[in-house]
């Protein structure tokens, strides 16, 4: 039962005492067999389907992205169609771990040269993911082998006491506190409290009644408030877990402490403020690397844009968002490259800087003031120097500016090298990274390609695409890479989205080539991207090969 009443604004304070007293009451659930998770994953994905287009307008609406604008995608892929993929994966992984005993891994692990089980996540059965995603693959790396049975770790499935976890939401991307939220109770059989972001706490209505299902078996209630409300919550006792997304500042002002003083001096005795366990994902500065070659001006002018989609998406306002990419400096196609960028950049408006504090930090980062403090430009800083500008490479701007820097090399080889140190060591962050490799290196250094990705320090790495989509396909776990602990926190512990429950993830690794056709959905330029979104979100609700035949049609025409 609730040991003391939390100290929030008097208009939370109601509906906060009302959820923790639902939470904690002696009839609340205390087991989650399988066939109840199954049950519950199917009535949220039916529910997903009545608030879908509620939740992308409120989402467009706060963002203030106009009607008819091709940028709305975004709301509906990193919303709706986000969810909807989660909750069908995961729903095939329950029932095949019902029929079989095991997740539905769609292909054969294989042990690699550097000593990592390699175990292919997407594409995924089920879904028509080899279609409609054709030319990508990814990968779970793996620490630990021991047959098919050694992969899996179901353990979670079998608990019998449901602990109650305080997730603290994400203000920036719809799908980030659903998939937390569902991650929790699903897969980790938990009880949740979730706490919105002030940013769209406006989802709270939409989420009440798209998770209705959780809500009624009493495994989840949905709070609003500011600040005071969330520093308040992580000092009830009644929790005995804690889930944060943000920034290292504020995962290090609730465990470690307000001030700088009491932060320093409870790390030195390793004394926490918290004693529950605690995970996290608090972003990244997020590289991409460039490794030299010959490419051709299609293959330049694809990486081009899948460089500043990477960066335009949301506007900016991701964790994952590119913000520094690593040339050769003697490439002879670098300038050509960076051109690309900068031109397509000045081909796309600014987007409404709705997160809080953006224009400061943008003024920051740039080093000049925005000519607009509403709609930011967007900006890349070609020949950054760490020494010069240590922040562009030490900390997450959380805006639209884009850093480039040129390293050393004699080879391709060794500016990879070179470069894979660089990032491990001089770039903040262990969240995502992403290397754009050319088609001769790819084939005839492999085996230097391998050693790379092993020894990048980051959770999820891309080849020639962006590491978003490590995120969004769901059955790629998604979080920081292992190691971090919370007086070097990193970009957070542990990880979401494991949905085929897979144990000792290094890392994840997306494959993919140098160009795709038909254009990819997330790019700036996509024709009809919502039209492509809304078709992907009734294939993820209801798969069928209508509908796969609806989401190429959209491709073609909205």
């Amino acid at each position: 039962m609730i040991q003391q009443q939390p100290h929030v604004s008097d208009e939370a304070a109601p509906a906060v005492a009302q959820a923790l007293l639902d939470l904690t009451t002696d009839d609340s659930p205390r087991s989650l067999p399988l066939e109840e998770r199954i049950r519950l994953t199917r009535e949220c994905l039916s529910c997903l389907s009545t608030v879908a287009q509620e939740w992308v307008e409120l989402s467009c609406r706060a963002k203030r992205i106009p009607e008819g604008s091709p940028v709305r995608a975004e709301e509906v892929l990193a919303g709706p169609v986000s969810v909807a993929r989660y909750l069908q994966v995961l729903l095939l992984s329950f029932e095949s771990i019902a029929r079989t005993g095991a997740p539905p891994l769609p292909g054969t692990p294989v042990e690699s040269k550097t000593g990592l089980t390699r175990v292919p996540v997407f594409p995924a059965s089920g879904i028509y993911d080899s279609l409609v995603f054709y030319g990508l693959k990814a990968e779970a790396w793996l620490s630990r082998s021991g047959g098919k049975s050694g992969l899996f770790d179901l353990s979670v499935l079998e608990k019998h006491a449901l602990p109650l976890t305080l997730v603290l939401g994400a203000g920036n991307v719809s799908a980030i506190p659903a998939t937390d939220v569902l991650t929790k109770i699903l897969q980790d059989g938990e009880r949740v409290l979730l706490k919105m972001n002030p940013v769209n706490e406006y989802l709270q209505p939409v989420f009440e009644q798209a998770f209705q299902p959780l809500i009624a078996a009493g495994l989840l209630r949905i709070v609003c408030g500011d600040s005071s409300t969330g520093a308040s919550l992580v000092e009830q006792p009644v929790f005995e877990r804690i889930h944060i997304t943000g920034s290292t500042q504020t995962h290090d002002a609730i465990v470690w402490g307000a001030t700088a003083e009491e932060r320093t001096t409870r790390k030195e005795e390793n004394q926490p403020r918290l004693q529950v366990p605690i995970t996290s994902e608090l972003g990244n500065v997020s590289p991409w690397i460039v490794v030299p070659g010959e490419y051709s001006e299609k293959q330049l002018r694809f990486q081009a844009e899948n460089v500043v989609a990477s960066i335009v998406n949301n506007a900016s306002f991701n964790c994952l968002a590119t913000k520094l990419i690593v040339t050769a400096a003697h490439w002879e196609q670098r300038d050509r490259f960076l051109s690309l960028v900068e031109e397509r950049l000045s081909q796309i408006p600014p987007r409404y800087a709705y997160y809080p504090g953006a224009a400061d930090r943008w003024a920051r980062f740039a080093g000049e003031l925005p000519p607009d403090e509403e709609c930011l430009p967007w900006k890349l800083m070609r020949d950054a120097d760490p020494r010069e500008s240590p922040h562009l490479f030490q900390e997450e701007s959380f805006v639209c500016v884009c850093a480039e820097t040129a390293l050393e090399g004699d080879s391709a080889v060794e500016f990879l090298e070179r470069a894979v140190s660089f990032v491990n060591e001089d770039v903040w962050g262990t969240l995502c990274a992403t290397i754009t490799v050319p088609d001769k290196f790819r084939k005839q250094q492999a085996d230097q390609l391998e050693q790379a990705i092993t020894r990048l320090n980051y959770g999820a790495v891309a080849i020639n695409h962006w590491p978003a989509l490590n995120y969004a396909f769901m059955t790629t776990p998604w979080g920081g890479a292992p190691g971090a602990d919370l007086r070097d926190v990193a970009s957070g512990i542990g990880n979401v989205h494991n949905t085929y429950f897979l144990a000792g993830v290094e890392k994840t690794v997306l494959f993919g080539p140098l160009t795709l056709i038909p254009h990819p959905v997330w790019f700036a330029s996509h024709p009809h991207p919502e039209a492509v979104g809304w078709r992907l979100f009734d294939l993820y609700t209801r798969p069928s090969l209508g509908g796969l035949m609806k989401v190429g049609l959209s491709v073609v025409k909205p």
